[in-house]
């Protein structure tokens, strides 16, 4: 990884070098001997190379100078500033030269960049603890994704359950009470009957002539069961007290009450006696 950053910092260190050189010798060449423009040339190279090699040592130390980097950068500014006056007083390829005038400050840049990567460089170990880490945090991220999902679709499951099986219930008690409906029609509908009445009629018990007793339909809605004591400790009253507590009953309101009434009150006060014995003692009553 070291290799990636370095590298290219010093071949474009190299390119800039050489290239500086050539350009003050060629440049200056033609006003000074030519061993004057070589020391010049090597001067700034020099000067460059020997700034960048001591902020390296600084850099290996853990340490930094801001004067030898301000330094540094002054000799990558010259030569460039060398490369750019070559490049604009050049008679043959100008825009070439002044195309190539910026190597020197990019391969200081490169070797900020080289820096700047060791500052932040991590060991091997470091970095597997790292992807262990983020791995780690990757995988309970998923199960948290999945595990959230599941119960998404859980819960989806359920209330689709819940709603299907509450239509199905609703559709039950709808038909139901439909049935209901219409069988209490019909009742209503033959109790109602003057032919069907008398018939029903003619198949009760005997009663009183000259008296037809009316045919009272079933109760439908909310009742409360007696209570298993009262049966069972309340003494079986004879026709003749039955016939006299109906009567009372019967006649304590004006007109007189019905049977379905009567027999509200009857068992509300506590007394005890079957439905075909109740009805036989309002029929004599009656």
């Amino acid at each position: 990884m070291r290799a990636k950053t370095v590298l290219p910092a010093v071949a474009m260190t190299a390119v800039s070098m050489v290239l500086t050189l050539a350009v003050v010798v060629m440049w200056l060449g033609a006003a000074v001997p030519w061993p004057v423009a070589l020391v010049v040339g090597i001067g700034i190279d020099g000067g460059w190379l020997a700034t960048l090699a001591y902020e390296r040592r600084l850099a290996a130390q853990g340490d930094h100078n801001r004067a030898v980097t301000a330094v540094g950068w002054s000799f990558g500014v010259l030569a460039a500033g060398v490369l750019v006056a070559h490049a604009l007083t050049a008679e043959h390829s100008a825009g070439a030269w002044l195309a190539v005038a910026w190597l020197p400050l990019a391969a200081k840049a490169l070797w900020l960049v080289h820096a700047m990567w060791e500052r932040t460089a991590l060991t091997p170990v470091a970095l597997d603890a790292i992807r262990g880490i983020q791995q780690e945090a990757r995988d309970e991220a998923a199960v948290a994704r999945a595990r959230l999902r599941a119960e998404a679709a859980t819960e989806e499951t359920r209330l689709t359950a819940v709603t299907e099986a509450g239509a199905r219930v609703a559709r039950v008690q709808a038909k139901t009470a439909q049935a209901l409906s219409s069988a209490w029609s019909t009742l209503e509908t033959a109790r109602a009957g003057e032919e069907t009445g008398r018939a029903l009629t003619s198949v009760t018990a005997r009663v009183t002539p000259g008296v037809t007793p009316r045919w009272e339909l079933p109760v439908w809605g909310p009742f409360e069961p007696l209570a298993a004591r009262s049966l069972e400790s309340a003494p079986a009253l004879t026709d003749e007290a039955l016939d006299v507590i109906v009567d009372e009953i019967r006649t304590s309101e004006t007109p007189a009450l019905s049977y379905r009434e009567m027999a509200a009150r009857f068992r509300a006060a506590g007394h005890s006696a079957s439905e075909v014995r109740l009805r036989a003692a309002w029929k004599r009553v009656a």
